[in-house]
């Protein structure tokens, strides 16, 4: 799953702008991930964890992606891509959080870590951006979707290697719990942190792309500045067992980090100082993303924990969306300032995590579930 994204996020804008896409299509057709999370995803995420089928929904909307990438590949015009990209981001979407909550409710029931386990996640990304830069000098643009589509296929089938993780509760228990998440204060200020800072990366990942491209960088380059952060990343993730402050600080600390990487982003630093930025984001999303999972550990019960993770990423969608779609009139109008954008939600995520650090159940460590 994560190969595949490291083949789509770098290259898909790019294989849109290719097949004759202007940047506004492009900003609104890169939305259409972040709607489904708030509209298709929690519903299915919820009949997953209702009929105690994890892994079977795994399965099915890992082949289905493959599939809907295929079909998108053989439409050039806008509104027939944006349509097509519509039907598969709704059973695209919602294997992410479906294989997060089956990785947490590893981490609570064999007492794993989060953050080794997230880290293949990681190094595969590496690998299929990598393969997608290498191929991007020698085949046209607009035949990278084909390689997305291709690792995709490869995702569906390693995903029926997956055994059984599932957790016994009764429907009427499970229910209840899912219904107390969204009174949870403490919950709501983690998805609400979560969205905001994680959605300041959208502007990186829709346009990063794009612009290194214009300013004459080479695919491989283009591959390795992305590669970079995500080795930042893996390490982060294999030394996160380590850290030993709470959950919701890593995340301020995430937060505060963005911050400073946008705002750098925003200047069109060398390409020397881009790399050491790209460094930065085993900070701006691996701390973010261990502590987050470290605080929900904590904070929600393991029977609803695919609801809980079906939530997150129904609130990132809400967020995501409205910021890709503004994002693609920004940088059409002020190009790299879109960074600033950026930066000040990575800022309100910091603010909001501060102030409901009361309501959380705080573990001793982000290494102690997260």
């Amino acid at each position: 799953m994560y190969g595949m994204l490291g083949t789509y996020l770098p290259f898909f804008p790019v294989w849109l702008k290719a097949v004759g896409i202007e940047a506004s299509w492009i900003g609104i057709i890169t939305a259409v991930p972040a709607v489904t999370r708030f509209t298709v995803l929690p519903l299915i995420t919820g009949l997953a964890e209702r009929r105690q089928m994890l892994r079977g929904a795994i399965m099915i909307t890992a082949a289905a992606t493959a599939l809907g990438f295929a079909l998108v590949g053989t439409q050039h015009q806008a509104l027939p891509v944006f349509l097509v990209f519509v039907v598969t981001c709704c059973l695209w979407t919602p294997t992410g959080p479906l294989t997060d909550a089956y990785a947490l409710r590893a981490v609570t029931h064999y007492g794993l870590n989060y953050g080794p386990l997230r880290l293949w996640g990681s190094a595969a990304f590496v690998v299929g951006a990598l393969l997608c830069g290498l191929l991007v000098d020698t085949v046209a643009a607009e035949y990278l979707i084909w390689i997305i589509a291709a690792v995709a296929g490869v995702s569906a089938l390693v995903s029926l290697r997956l055994r059984p993780l599932e957790v016994a509760k009764r429907p009427e228990t499970a229910q209840r719990g899912g219904g107390t998440l969204l009174r949870d204060r403490g919950f709501l200020a983690i998805i609400a942190t979560s969205a905001l800072i994680q959605g300041s990366h959208v502007a990186y990942y829709i346009f990063a792309s794009i612009a290194w491209k214009q300013a004459g960088l080479g695919g491989l380059t283009i591959a390795a500045l992305w590669s970079l952060g995500v080795l930042a990343e893996i390490v982060l993730f294999a030394v996160s067992p380590r850290f030993t402050l709470p959950s919701a600080m890593l995340v301020v600390i995430g937060a505060v980090v963005a911050v400073a990487r946008w705002v750098i982003t925003a200047l069109e630093p060398p390409l020397s100082i881009l790399a050491i930025v790209q460094l930065t984001h085993g900070l701006t999303f691996g701390l973010t993303q261990v502590g987050i999972m470290g605080l929900l550990v904590h904070q929600v019960p393991g029977h609803v924990m695919a609801r809980g993770q079906g939530y997150l990423a129904a609130c990132a969608g809400i967020v995501s969306s409205g910021t890709s779609i503004l994002c693609g009139l920004v940088y059409a109008r002020y190009g790299q300032g879109v960074y600033y954008l950026m930066a000040a939600m990575a800022a309100s995520g910091a603010l909001i995590m501060w102030s409901a650090r009361h309501y959380l159940h705080h573990p001793q460590s982000a290494a102690s579930g997260g």
